[in-house]
């Protein structure tokens, strides 16, 4: 097994353009956005090119995250031998960010194919060896939950697809009632013995998660969190500094990040990993399919921990004393709160 991570959104499209223009026989693309204005990463007319040169090119893209993407754009990729199936339900979300090439090399982590993020800090994961079968049966899985019907990912896999949640792969599919990644978090967030470093674009926790991050803080447990300063969203903006000032004051030490960070990781007691595509807010808890994949390989988590490392040298620690949370953040975030539970008692 092998791991490559990339720490940028174009970094990681050098890299995967370069695998699907190397391809042989087979491209599998699972992306929340997909955007055809990527100039000299044109993954759109590439993916045209390969499926015309015969070679087997499926995309599963989200119904909404992809609206930038013309009905007469996804005809011409139909047109060209392109498979193109979508996710579109009125509440849940395809978050997941996905790239299989031959069945032989995979990506997985939070970088879209958007142009807007080229300049962003990220994380992708090229990987190659045993766990990418696996993958590949995680993406069947998404397919078939698209309508798609090629045999080679119905019949006899559907055994093996519902095997596919294990250490190293974790999946999260509220559509098929399962909730991973709450497990996943109170786990690894409970057994924490010295350290949980957590890196996030977006910091909207449940009470849940706050619990736990403040029931490690009470065990001795440091905790670090790395999140942009600026969320460039109003409102967003809003709810993450709501919730910063409330942690911080209870012992979480937050890096605020002057560049666009979009990366999703853990790290706990520097021995244990996970990089993907999940939040930490209610939607990718509550609404999102996800995926991500957890590392124990030391030399993985310490090439981690290095990238982390170098992130915190370019930011500033916030702190609470400093900072005087407005009147409307106290309004905003329970109706954020009571949103969520609305959809999740009249959805599930």
């Amino acid at each position: 097994m092998s791991y490559k991570f990339f720490t940028s959104s174009e970094k990681t499209w050098k890299s995967m353009f370069r695998a699907v223009s190397e391809a042989r026989k087979s491209i599998y693309l699972e992306m929340y956005i997909f955007d055809n204005e990527m100039e000299e990463y044109d993954f759109f007319t590439l993916l045209q090119k390969k499926a015309r040169q015969g070679l087997r090119v499926k995309m599963v893209i989200d119904y909404f995250g992809s609206l930038s993407l013309s009905n007469k754009e996804i005809a011409e990729l139909k047109a060209s031998g392109v498979e193109v199936l979508s996710l579109s339900h009125l509440f849940y979300r395809m978050h997941r960010k996905i790239l299989i090439v031959d069945e032989q090399v995979a990506f997985i982590g939070g970088v879209n194919i958007y142009r807007a993020s080229r300049f962003w800090n990220d994380l992708m994961v090229e990987i190659t060896g045993s766990l990418v079968k696996k993958i590949v049966l995680s993406f069947a899985k998404s397919y078939r939950g698209a309508g798609g019907r090629d045999p080679l990912f119905i019949g006899d896999n559907d055994g093996i697809v519902r095997t596919i949640a294990s250490t190293w792969i974790v999946e999260h599919s509220p559509v098929g009632k399962k909730f991973q990644l709450k497990r996943i978090y109170k786990k690894y967030l409970h057994e924490a013995i010295s350290e949980i470093i957590l890196v996030t674009p977006y910091f909207i926790p449940k009470r849940w998660l706050r619990a736990a991050l403040h029931q490690a803080v009470l065990r001795g447990v440091r905790v670090e969190i790395l999140i942009p300063s600026t969320a460039e969203h109003f409102f967003l903006d809003r709810l993450n500094y709501f919730y910063i000032y409330k942690l911080s004051k209870l012992g979480v030490v937050f890096y605020m990040l002057k560049k666009t960070n979009h990366a999703k990781a853990m790290i706990i007691d520097g021995k244990e990993a996970m990089v993907g595509s999940p939040n930490l807010d209610f939607l990718s808890f509550d609404f999102n399919s996800e995926i991500g994949i957890f590392f124990k390989e030391k030399e993985a988590v310490a090439k981690l921990s290095r990238i982390v490392r170098v992130w915190k040298k370019d930011a500033v620690l916030f702190d609470h004393k400093t900072y005087k949370p407005k009147w409307f953040d106290y309004i905003l975030s329970p109706i954020i709160n009571m949103l969520s539970l609305f959809y999740r008692l009249f959805v599930d």
